[in-house]
């Protein structure tokens, strides 16, 4: 086992008495009163006798000496000296030892500061039992060893006690290593053993800070150590020996890093933000500091204490604010907190460790901005006593006057925003007072129309208020009401009709200047001298007529119930009525005409067309009858055939079904199919009844085995009505017109057409055969011919009149002119003949005549000619089987045609 060598005690407080005295010489931290322990342990004997000294607690007064004064928290059974000694005040056993420790409390007489310390008393018993274990102080320089009886108890005991923790300040100077204790066995006297320690901070990081002599087991610490960065280490020596076999079982080595006071306080913000409502009572919470120090809380060194350097504005006094120096907790602790003189405080805080003592604490400081809030502790004004305005009448959602107030509280918060209430003045409700949301001000608006010949002027009382209550005690002064003042402008006003509508019954039929009633309207300006005139503004049928001095209404044509301008019997009428104001104005009324029904409408047949079978099964049709009046002027109807024709009574019998229905059937047993008009003579049940022959239309068609007609198409096509077949004419019409224009067209396109064709070479055209009949006339019958139509062209037209350019077809080329036999333009049949056969003679003999005989034009023939037919010139139907030879013996120009419609196989 492990134990302090027997001679070694006192060494060892020796050596660390002088490494403190060492230390404090090379200008240690400062001195810091305060005990030495939190918690010092006492082992006491099973009976104490009163008056014996129990422990004596160790104080570093850092020079305050008899300042000092020590109390114990259970003075009944124990006292302590001025001197720290701990005596026994009464006898006391085991059983009767306090359970709790005991709280030593030390006082500095001068400062009232106090520092306290606990002391737990151990029975020695179960130290004995190896409960507890003896404890030494912890910084090694005493030993808490029961004062009597106790050498055989320790050196029995010896052997079962272990190193108590040892105590090293942080930021030591030096020199180091610096020897912290000895560690010994007692089996160092027979041999030789070797000393070493592990753990962190000697063979484990941070390595290298502990270091032990192997041979003489002097634990020493290699450099400063800093608390803030490792409070304690836990080591475990070892003894072996020069064979490396354990002759000790392992002891724990516990080495706590003393605190020094080595960190200011630091606030956790440098700028700390609060609120407080204006004119809040003392007392009132406000915000709290904090502060954190990284020393030992434990300690003196690391217990804050807070407090107000300055505060900024002093008004209306220096202190309004106070902190609580544990808790840097603010409140306040003066009245007159008022948001619009002072809206902000800037406060300094210090925060102190040593528990504040200005001489060895440190410190440091923030800034504390409490913001002072609004409440409704100042009510709305209004900027004068009266305020005016005027409107015209009938004028609505128009602005009369604005209001204005002051409110020394915070700008649009609720304890500002001002609220509108009218009072007085206005008990019909025709103004109100809404706030302008960006200027607050009042607007007082109309909201319902002012009539100027009611009411002149109008005074209102209105209120101002916030929209939240004043803050108590706050009164509402007399400037948060005002006067508004508000004149009425008079206008023109409109004529209105009374009633409007007017309603009258009148029966249809009437008259045409018949009087009706009088619309007059009336002048709401009672105050103007203006003249009315009327004037109709609609009159859907052009029924009426109204005076425009009076308003009498007359009628001008015949009211008609049965007009689609009367819906449900009511025939709606409006007129104007037009004062001459300046500028005028007008109104419209509205004239209802309830129209009663006469019996002014006949019958008519309903439906007008229906079909029925050829055969008389089925050959039953139900009709019934249309009337334009009303009950009891329209049904029940009776229905009866016309006498004429003859056929209809014989062919059709109608039967009433019932006041409104009668049943038309044939009465013979067939009916060829086709389209029947049957009269038929319908009376109402009027008070003087009207009758009306009607015509149904019958279409007669042949059925199928289900009464169907089979003939639809042919019954169709054989009942055209007029509009069909009127269409169908236009469509002809129409047709006819185009292909007439067709025609003429082509007519026009074909005289354009010869009149812009080119003079070519006779040689060159091979339309040797075209002929042109242009007319023929009546035939050679007919004496009365012309035959000068038989002259040259040219010799009837001269070239004179024709234009440039332009020559018919069959004319011939401008050469000189050949000597052709010059005919009288008298008639004389005989001499025809001799007449063509001197033209051919001389065409033939004409080298500058063209290819074709067309030159000679034959547009008369008259009627009844003895001469035989010219059809012999024209080619035949079958060119094939016809022999052109004879036309060489024509002359030259001939015999091209000749070549052309020969047999040649060229």
């Amino acid at each position: 086992m492990y134990s302090l060598h027997e001679g070694s005690g006192l060494l060892l407080l020796l050596v660390l008495a002088g490494l403190q005295i060492a230390a404090e010489s090379r200008g240690a931290p400062p001195c810091r009163p305060g005990f030495s322990e939190d918690v010092y342990k006492i082992v006491v004997p099973d009976i104490t006798e009163k008056g014996q000294p129990l422990f004596n607690v160790r104080f570093v007064s850092c020079g305050r000496g008899g300042l000092m004064r020590f109390e114990c928290s259970n003075p009944s059974d124990f006292r302590i000296e001025a001197d720290g000694v701990l005596y026994a005040a009464r006898t006391l056993q085991r059983s009767t030892l306090p359970v709790s420790p005991l709280q030593i409390t030390a006082s500095d007489t001068a400062t009232q500061q106090q520092w306290v310390a606990q002391v737990r008393l151990v029975p020695r018993q179960q130290v004995q039992e190896g409960a507890v274990p003896p404890v030494m102080s912890k910084d090694l320089k005493e030993i808490a060893f029961p004062p009597r009886n106790m050498d055989s108890q320790l050196k029995r005991m010896k052997r079962d006690w272990v190193i108590p923790p040892i105590n090293v300040p942080e930021n030591s100077r030096g020199p180091f290593p610096q020897e912290l204790v000895r560690i010994r066995s007692d089996h160092d006297k027979n041999r030789s053993l070797r000393y070493s320690v592990t753990g962190p901070g000697a063979d484990q990081p941070p390595t290298g800070i502990f270091i032990i002599d192997p041979i003489s087991g002097e634990l020493s610490v290699n450099k400063p150590l800093d608390r803030e960065h490792i409070p304690s280490f836990h080591l475990r020596a070892h003894a072996v020996d020069l064979n490396g076999n354990q002759v000790e079982n392992p002891i724990d080595i516990v080495i706590n890093v003393i605190d020094m006071n080595d960190n200011r306080p630091e606030f956790t913000h440098q700028i700390w933000n609060g609120t407080v409502p204006e004119g809040s009572k003392p007392g009132s919470f406000v915000m709290t500091v904090t502060a954190v120090d990284k020393d030992d809380p434990k300690t003196a060194n690391g217990m804050l204490r807070y407090k107000i350097l300055s505060q900024n504005p002093e008004s209306p006094t220096s202190n309004m604010f106070t902190i609580n120096n544990k808790t840097g907790g603010i409140i306040t602790v003066a009245a007159g907190l008022d948001r619009e003189k002072v809206p902000q405080y800037t406060l300094i805080i210090q925060a102190s460790d040593m528990e504040g003592n200005p001489m060895y604490g440190l410190s440091n400081t923030a800034t504390a901005v409490i913001r002072v809030t609004d409440i409704n502790d100042n009510p709305p004004e209004f900027t004068a006593e009266t305020f005016f305005g005027e409107v015209p009448e009938n004028r609505v959602n128009v602005i009369v006057a604005n209001l204005t107030v002051t409110d020394k509280d915070q700008p649009n918060t609720p304890a500002w925003n001002a609220v509108y209430k009218i009072t007085g003045g206005d008990p019909t409700g025709r103004f109100s007072v809404p706030t302008d949301p960006t200027t607050n001000e009042g607007l007082v608006t109309v909201v319902k129309p002012i009539d100027y010949e009611t009411s002149r002027t109008y005074v209102l009382t209105v209120e101002a208020r916030n929209e939240v209550p004043l803050a108590k005690g706050i009164h509402t002064p007399r400037q948060s009401t005002a006067t508004v003042s508000i004149r009425v402008i008079d206008v023109n006003e409109s004529p209105y009709f009374e009633p409007n509508p007017k309603f009258i019954r009148l029966e249809e039929g009437m008259m045409p200047d018949s009087t009706l009633t009088t619309f007059s309207a009336q002048d709401p300006d009672r105050f103007m001298q203006q003249t009315i005139r009327y004037s109709k503004l609609s009159d859907p049928a052009n029924w009426l007529r109204i005076d425009t001095n009076t308003g009498r209404i007359t009628t001008i044509a015949i009211l008609d119930r049965e007009s689609p301008y009367v819906k449900n019997n009511l025939y709606n009428a409006t007129f104007l009525a037009t004062d001459n104001g300046i500028p005028p104005a007008s109104g419209t009324g509205t004239l209802q005409i309830f129209l009663l029904d006469i019996n002014d409408n006949a019958p008519r047949v309903s439906p007008q067309e229906v079909e029925i079978c050829e055969k008389p099964d089925p050959n039953a049709i139900n009709i019934t009858a249309f009337d334009g009046d009303l009950s009891p002027n329209a049904g029940p109807f009776a229905f009866e055939l016309a006498n004429r024709p003859a056929d209809v009574r014989r062919n059709w019998t109608i039967t009433r079904i019932s006041g409104d229905y009668a049943q038309v059937s044939l009465k013979i047993g067939f009916l060829e199919s086709g389209i029947y008009e049957i009269p038929i003579i319908i009376t109402d049940s009027g008070n003087l009844p009207m009758s009306n022959t009607s015509y149904l239309r019958i279409k007669v068609c042949q059925c199928d085995i289900n009464g169907d007609c089979t003939d639809q198409q042919h019954i169709m096509a054989a009942g055209l009505g007029t509009g069909a077949i009127i269409s169908i004419l236009l469509c002809i019409i129409i047709l006819l017109i185009l292909v007439l224009m067709f025609v003429v067209w082509m007519k026009r396109r074909d005289k354009e057409r010869q009149a812009k064709q080119l003079l070519i070479d006779p040689e060159d055209d091979v339309r040797d055969n075209i002929l042109k009949y242009d007319e023929e006339g009546g035939g050679e019958e007919d004496q009365d011919y012309d035959l000068s139509q038989l002259q040259q062209p040219d010799t009837i037209e001269p070239d004179a009149i024709k234009p440039v350019g332009i020559r018919r077809l069959d004319e011939r080329p401008l050469h000189p002119e050949p000597q052709y036999p010059m005919r009288s333009a008298a008639p004389h049949p005989g001499d025809i003949g001799d007449f063509i056969n001197e033209g051919l003679k001389a065409a033939d003999n004409d080298p500058t005549a063209p290819p074709y005989d067309s030159l000679l034009v034959f547009d008369y023939e008259g009627s009844g000619s003895t001469a035989g037919s010219l059809s012999s010139l024209n080619s035949s139907s079958s060119g094939g089987d016809q022999d052109y030879d004879y036309l060489n013996d024509w002359g030259p120009r001939f015999r091209k045609l000749a070549d052309m419609y020969g047999g040649s196989d060229d």
